[in-house]
């Protein structure tokens, strides 16, 4: 059996797990080239998920920019697929189901000789009516832990400016630890934003968890109940203001989590340790620090 951890000395799973936001074809083109390049230099496994790209533009671009595609899909060093085919195979998108494909991929890869795997995914049918999608900040907040704290796999997520509204770009793209390309626009800031901690299992939330963001909470409170770590930290630090729904939430996700120890929360709120005064029941779930 392959062994696919990461080795101590590998490169962090935050580096390895980033989005990449551009606004045009040739910024499209730089971020790709670039990552297949290095991918096929260190011998992995690349692999890309078209989404509105053609498949065939893949292909014609890295081979206009001098990469001999053609022959890297014959050897199998290339694989350019769709969307449809990975992440929305199933009746509606799943995140348990694409950490079991990314942890079968990776090991597919390593048993046909490859140092590890590399993929590209387009993320632009987060922003369609396609079942399931409203799990996608869900499960990009689940795979830093579950995947890439796990494998030898670097993937880039793309997400293209000109398709995603600006409040949904600015969530799912902002929930990487590493984030590449035009990320951010300086006169934008999420009201609610979520992103996985580098050293630790667990999640920082900044900004304001109300009404106007709930679906962020939920999928914060879902990726925070399914973690398989037994020990995980949620950072309110950042947090300006919690209401009661939302602390709600993560609260009982503490509680439908399969771990015995309960989740530390730094920087809790004036308004969590009333709720807990309140509702004695929720403090097994939660551990305040500090």
């Amino acid at each position: 059996m392959n062994d696919t951890s990461v080795s101590a000395g590998a490169e962090a799973a935050g580096d390895r797990h980033s989005s990449v936001v551009f606004s045009t074809d040739a910024e499209w083109a730089d971020h790709m080239v670039g990552f297949v390049r290095t991918g096929l230099r260190r011998d992995e496994q690349v692999q890309y998920f078209a989404d509105t790209t053609d498949p065939g533009l893949v292909m014609r671009t890295l081979t206009d920019r001098g990469i001999d595609a053609d022959s890297a899909v014959r050897r199998g060093r290339l694989v350019v697929t769709t969307a449809a085919e990975t992440y929305l195979a199933g009746a509606a998108f799943d995140p348990d189901a694409m950490v079991g494909l990314w942890h079968e991929a990776v090991a597919a890869a390593t048993a046909h000789g490859h140092a590890g795997l590399r993929a590209i995914g387009e993320m632009s049918w987060g922003a369609r009516d396609v079942a399931g999608a409203e799990r996608l900040l869900e499960y990009e907040l689940r795979i830093h832990d579950e995947v890439f704290a796990r494998l030898p796999l670097t993937a880039w997520c793309f997400y293209d400016r000109r398709l995603l509204p600006h409040d949904l770009l600015d969530v799912l793209a902002g929930a990487h630890v590493t984030r590449r390309g035009a990320h951010a626009r300086p006169d934008r800031k999420p009201g609610l934003a979520v992103v996985p901690l580098a050293d630790r299992p667990g999640l920082r939330l900044a900004g304001s968890a109300g009404y106007e963001n709930r679906q962020v909470t939920a999928s914060a409170a879902a990726a925070l109940a399914r973690t398989p770590a037994r020990r995980v930290t949620l950072d309110l630090t950042d947090l300006d203001h919690l209401d009661a729904a939302a602390l709600a939430d993560l609260a009982h996700a503490a509680l439908r989590r399969s771990s015995d120890a309960p989740v530390q929360v730094l920087g809790a709120p004036l308004a969590l340790t009333r709720i807990l005064e309140l509702f004695p029941e929720f403090g097994s779930g939660l551990e305040l620090a500090g």
